[in-house]
């Protein structure tokens, strides 16, 4: 089986990290001139055929048009994927992570295995991604379904970012003009997602779920049934953590115990050692974000 993937990447240069990510502003991002990439993988006896263009303005507001923007061309086990993630609304969020977009609505099924999107997603070896996203057809009445394959080839419920870069594809796939709605069918329920004028993505993500057994974690609730500033022991250490889920669980900490001045020092973390025991905690059966 060979497949065979062209990516429209939109990128623009990292400026100087600012004291708080929050700030970042819209007037910093440039767009880059046009470069191309191509690279070939294999997956067992599968072959992954990966060509990569970067042309595009990283403001997401600005208009194209989907000529210009998708080579939607689809034979075979030929696949054409989009990169559009790098959107103003995850630079308001100063998120700058990656996904791959893949116009998968001929199909019930991914186009790609979990373990290929994960060896697509690895920057040593593939194009590098934080995940790959799947636009695939509704069921149960909505209009479209969203899958998301994160880089390590696991499958979240759903990505509250994800979605809005999910809904700005579709605007492109379909030539949307304006504002419009249209209902996306998620593993964590319903989303409707608003296209604005400006091209920027509105997404009602509900109320939190803070009930610890549907976030779900096993922390025992201490007000009434939500954990809010319980104590969770990581690596021998305890932190003051709350949980909620979005739609899917996030463990959110202020830092470790020890009183009130006891300040999270993010940058004195080992991060990729630390994030890890938090995500795989015997506490989240489900595994967890941490923020």
């Amino acid at each position: 089986m060979e497949i065979a993937a062209a990516s429209t990447v939109s990128v623009a240069p990292q400026p100087p990290r600012p004291s708080n990510a929050f700030s970042r502003k819209l007037s910093s991002v440039s767009s880059l001139s046009s470069r191309s990439i191509e690279r070939k993988y294999f997956f067992g006896n599968a072959k992954l055929h990966v060509s990569a263009s970067s042309s595009m303005n990283a403001v997401a507001a600005e208009k194209f048009s989907p000529a210009s923007f998708l080579d939607k061309r689809e034979t075979g086990r030929v696949l054409h994927f989009v990169e559009v993630s790098w959107s103003r609304q995850r630079l308001h969020l100063g998120n700058f992570h990656f996904h791959r977009n893949v116009d998968n609505r001929d199909s019930s099924e991914p186009k790609i295995t979990q373990e290929q999107a994960a060896k697509l997603c690895d920057r040593n070896f593939g194009v590098g991604a934080d995940g790959v996203i799947f636009a695939m057809p509704g069921v149960n009445g909505t209009d479209y379904t969203m899958r998301i394959f994160n880089s390590d080839g696991s499958e979240p419920e759903m990505c509250g970012n994800g979605v809005r870069c999910f809904a700005r594809f579709i605007a492109e796939l379909e030539n949307l003009q304006g504002q419009n709605s249209f209902t996306i069918h998620t593993g964590a329920g319903l989303i409707v997602p608003e296209i604005q004028d400006d091209g920027q993505v509105k997404v009602d993500m509900g109320l939190p779920i803070l009930k610890a057994q549907d976030v779900p974690t096993k922390l025992a609730g201490n007000k009434g049934e939500a954990v809010i500033q319980g104590e969770l022991v990581v690596d021998g250490e305890s932190w003051n953590v709350t949980c909620v889920s979005m739609g899917n669980p996030h463990c959110i900490t202020f830092g470790t115990k020890g009183g009130p001045n006891q300040k999270l020092k993010v940058d004195d973390l080992n991060l990729p050692e630390i994030g890890p025991k938090f995500e795989h905690h015997e506490m989240f059966p489900a595994r967890t974000n941490t923020d």
